[in-house]
């Protein structure tokens, strides 16, 4: 039962902001899978309105390669006839960025949250970038609504903490969720600087990684006398 739920993912490249590469974290995904022979990877892009572009990114990251890619949308019906058997039989299914809140929609109407549940304890390694990190917790922090951030609607809950995604890169994360976890709105957080992931062994968190130097996590909690701590975590740099 495992997730790695990040901050990053799939790289950019010089050719164009849709020209991807796999990134030290997507491989970290699949050695998770235990790194089998011919990984099968579901790429889920329900956050981003599964965006044609963003699907053929995947693909293109994946051309020439051992990977088995395949994509699931939603939009404007199932691309695929049986959604649960195309799930279960991944090694990996990673759930890309968007809204956070549009994606828990979606899902909940075509009853994707139990059947990713299923997935997890089955042993398919989940894992996402943003939107598609904090929806496998309690909530976490969103710009679904507008520029100015809010708190999400409930995660999926597989996780029993908050999530905070791209801690370093937008000035807004930070202070909201300090006061979500001091007002109790959301329990502790687990947060990631751009370019970090955690990795989960059931809900317990085992590890965080990086695909950059000078990079982080934080645990984020409320103490009894109501303030706020920020632990920060030093996460193993990955090969890139």
């Amino acid at each position: 039962m495992r997730i790695l739920a990040t901050s990053g993912g799939f790289r950019p490249t010089d050719v164009g902001p849709y020209h991807w590469r796999r990134g030290a974290l997507i491989e970290h995904a699949i050695h998770l899978a235990g790194d089998p022979e011919r990984p099968r990877f579901c790429y889920v892009g329900t956050a981003h309105g599964d965006s044609v572009n963003g699907v053929s990114a995947v693909y293109g990251a994946f051309a020439g390669s051992e990977v088995r890619a395949s994509h699931l949308e939603l939009f404007t019906m199932p691309n695929v006839s049986d959604v649960r058997a195309h799930l279960l039989a991944q090694d990996v299914i990673w759930v890309g960025g968007g809204s956070v809140a549009n994606l828990l929609a979606v899902w909940r109407v075509h009853g994707l949250d139990e059947v990713l549940r299923e997935c997890w304890e089955s042993g398919v390694v989940l894992g996402g970038v943003s939107a598609g990190a904090i929806c496998w917790y309690a909530g976490g922090t969103t710009d679904s609504y507008g520029l100015d951030l809010r708190l999400s609607p409930p995660g999926l809950g597989f996780l029993p903490y908050g999530c905070g995604v791209h801690y370093d890169s937008e000035a807004q994360r930070r202070p909201l969720l300090h006061s979500l976890v001091a007002s109790g709105e959301l329990p502790t957080v687990h947060a990631t600087d751009d370019g970090v992931g955690l990795v989960y062994d059931g809900t317990d968190l085992v590890e965080a990684v990086a695909d950059r130097p000078g990079v982080a996590a934080y645990v984020v909690e409320r103490q009894d006398d109501g303030t706020v701590t920020e632990i920060r975590l030093e996460p193993r740099l990955l090969a890139d």
